[in-house]
């Protein structure tokens, strides 16, 4: 794995997890491209680690692998103007809330102010539900998400 590369996006101890953890094992060593989206497609809730010893969940595992393949940004839009999987909606956004350009994230994640659907974020206290507008606002303006440091972007007004 890129830990370098990976470590300029995650803490360091939040990525040992990762690579410890039975779903990156079982689920993620082998992914390329296609096969990741395969995974995405099976998600069914988002967050970044929980419980008393901090277990990543599968989304921020799937994000770990797309930092790793450095998937590029027209497929990681794609991920996103997806409208038939939620979930691979969410991971795209977050990934390219990550790795993108701020006008560009702007530009690729506002339109998805418009999507009221609910989705399950796993955090310490179990399950809750937040909408991918929602969601799409934490990523746009807060300064972590997903248990992730997020990287500082000017205001949209600056841009």
């Amino acid at each position: 794995m890129s830990i370098k590369f990976a470590q300029k996006f995650l803490e360091k101890i939040v990525l040992h997890k990762i690579v410890e953890c039975r779903y990156w094992k079982e689920h993620c060593f082998g992914l390329d491209t296609k096969t990741l989206l395969e995974k995405a497609m099976e998600l069914d809730h988002i967050g970044g680690t929980y419980g008393g010893i901090r277990k990543p969940t599968n989304f921020l595992c799937l994000v770990t692998k797309m930092i790793e393949l450095k998937i590029p940004k027209e497929i990681t839009v794609e991920f996103i103007r997806n409208e038939d999987f939620k979930y691979v909606r969410a991971l795209g956004a977050f990934y390219y809330r990550l790795i993108g350009e701020p006008i560009d994230i702007y530009i690729e994640l506002e339109k998805l102010y418009s999507d009221f659907r609910r989705l399950k974020k796993l955090t310490d206290n179990g399950y809750s539900l937040i909408y991918v507008d929602e969601f799409i606002d934490e990523l746009l303006h807060s300064e972590s998400s997903c248990d992730t440091s997020l990287p500082r972007i000017p205001k949209r007004i600056r841009i």
